[in-house]
Order: structure tokens, then sequence, then C-alpha cells
């Protein structure tokens, strides 16, 4: 019987210098999502992401990332379901909308839909896939949220809203 291989010592990471990373991860172009779930206080919670995958196709599931720091958090935390809201290019005002710290008045004048979870649907968007909370992953500084999608529905026409090296891009 042979000895496995040993594997060669990899010396430690080099630091990374934060504006750098950012910048070299701001070169990849990302869609734009607004995440919602209601809260267990019965408060509707809506944040911009655009660190959302797909995970898996059997089953089908999705992932996006909440920072530890977002007054968000509990609520994606707690509640049993959320909604991914995929933007189209012409929904630029919801992404601001929900990507500001204050959490007032996002919802006003909004109107929205609700499916099984109770998670706010946004009208007009790209596509719409509502899920169950599957699991809470540990991220650094962030949380992995990973949900099983339960329902989806999807437009065939519009154009995605983007986000490239800090700022709104479309396709085309």
């Amino acid at each position: 019987m042979s000895a496995a291989p040993e594997t060669p010592a990899v010396p430690p990471a080099p630091a990374i210098d934060s504006r750098a990373f950012r910048n070299a991860l701001g070169s990849f172009a990302t869609g734009i999502t607004v995440m919602t779930a209601m809260g267990a206080d019965g408060v509707p919670v809506g944040i911009t992401v655009n660190s959302f995958s797909s995970l898996s196709l059997d089953p089908p599931l999705v992932l996006f990332c909440v920072a530890r720091s977002s007054q968000s958090l509990a609520a994606f935390s707690s509640a049993p379901g959320f909604a991914v809201n995929v933007l189209a290019d012409d929904q630029q005002e919801l992404s601001v909308r929900f990507s500001r710290r204050d959490l007032q008045d996002r919802w006003g004048g909004l109107a929205v839909d609700t499916w099984d979870t109770g998670a706010p649907i946004l009208k007009g968007c790209l596509a719409v896939l509502e899920c169950d909370r599957h699991d809470l992953l540990d991220g650094g500084d962030h949380v992995i949220v990973v949900g099983r999608v339960r329902r989806l529905e999807s437009r065939a026409d519009g154009r995605p809203l983007l986000y490239f090296r800090g700022a709104y891009a479309t396709v085309g």
C-alpha cells in the first residue's frame, strides 16, 4: 500500500487592497435584483442586491448575499420565504429606492402583488422567483441566503438593468 502524496505547502495569501479588490470585482457586470420579504412584524422589507446567483437546477436553488450590517438581515434570516425581483433596464429608480440606507418609505406609491410566502412582488420586472428559505450560510462579512424556488414568472421581452464598474449599464 503506497502512501498518499504529500500536499505541497501553500504560502499564505498576501493582503489584498480592498479598493483594488472592489475595482476588480466591478469588472464583472451583474444584473440587479430587489430582494423582498415580509418581516416577522408584518412590515415588508426590500433591498437592492447584485450578489444573486443560481445554485442548482435540481432542486431549484438560488442564493444571494446580505451584509451582516444590513438592517434587513434579521427579516431575511427569519422570514420563511423571499422574492427575487429581477429588474428591467427601465427600473433604475427601484434599484436606487431599495438601496437607500434609510428604510423609510421604500414602499410608498408602489403597487405590489403577493404570492404564497407573502413577500412583496414588484410589478414590471423581467423575472420574479418566489422562494422558500432553504439555508443560511456564513459568508464572511455577509450571510449567504439560499432559497428553493417555489414559483416563478418571467417576461419574454425587455432588457436587464446591469451594474458595471460602479455605474448602471444596459445591454446594447
